[in-house]
């Protein structure tokens, strides 16, 4: 039977085609039901209110400012500990053996199971450093938790840059560090920032962490400090749905949903912001 290219390459854009509706129907599908059951619950008493009657009524205003808290403890601890890793093995460190085995480590490092961390941050911060369980032990293990996603990202990015540019600053007499802060890093951020925001998405959806070193099943108060607990979103959601009985579905729906628009806010945004910076680029 005589080779037809044409045949060819229809029969792969059919496939491709079909596993890209694979993946797309179970996520549609899983949203819609989120957001059709989950709308009737949310209101401006739903996010601004403390738990009532063991959690069965009133908001979810704890959860919320808890998982803020630990959104942005993570990121102050984690993006400048993983921008100068990046820039140090993309600028400074020798290609060698050593320093591929450090980059294969950080990329292995993305794959590891979040429990995992969260038994980490259990042993270091709340065990051996004395933290308890805290806003702090929590921060800190989603930190470290999104570092290799940071430390990727920025890499990449900054690698992305044309070495021409380096070349062209180096010429004109700038130090090594005057190109990486005025040339190299400019033109990276987009990089930069949409892997950042993508981590801090990661952050604010993830259970197991939290579980160990921070989460608390019911408070009737707000944290005061950063060695208090907190309650954060995907625990209050994951307690409502299998540790307390007779929850209405629009409560378990509704936490859902703004934890859903949560996250997919935080893409949003790094989409927008590297859109903006692209627009920007001449290369």
């Amino acid at each position: 039977m005589k080779h037809n290219p044409k045949r060819s390459q229809n029969i792969a854009f059919f496939f491709m085609l079909l596993a890209t509706f694979l993946i797309v129907l179970p996520v549609g599908l899983i949203v819609f039901a989120i957001i059709k059951k989950g709308i009737p619950a949310i209101s401006w008493e739903f996010l601004t209110e403390m738990p009532r009657q063991g959690m069965r009524a009133g908001g979810i205003f704890p959860a919320i400012i808890g998982t803020f808290y630990l959104v942005s403890g993570a990121i102050l601890f984690a993006l400048p500990i993983g921008l100068l890793s990046a820039i140090y093995l993309s600028e400074y460190a020798k290609d060698n053996l050593l320093t591929r085995i450090i980059k294969l480590a950080i990329v292995n490092l993305a794959g590891v199971p979040s429990v995992v961390y969260g038994l980490f941050g259990l042993a270091l911060f709340v065990i051996f450093l004395k933290f308890g369980a805290s806003i702090l032990s929590g921060s800190l293990t989603l930190g470290i938790m999104i570092l290799p996603i940071i430390i990727t990202s920025s890499r990449e990015a900054l690698e992305s840059v044309p070495y021409s540019f380096r070349e062209a600053s180096w010429s004109l007499g700038a130090s090594k560090w005057q190109t990486i802060r005025y040339v190299v890093l400019p033109n990276a951020i987009p990089g930069i920032l949409t892997g950042t925001i993508l981590g801090l998405g990661r952050a604010a959806g993830e259970t197991a962490p939290i579980l160990f070193t921070v989460a608390a099943f019911y408070l009737p108060r707000l944290p005061k400090s950063i060695f208090d607990q907190a309650m954060a979103l995907p625990y209050h959601l994951y307690v409502i749905s299998t540790q307390v009985p007779n929850v209405d579905e629009k409560i378990r729906y509704g936490t859902a949903l703004v934890l859903l628009s949560l996250v997919l806010f935080m893409n949003l945004i790094a989409i927008v912001i590297r859109y903006h910076f692209r627009k920007k680029k001449k290369w």
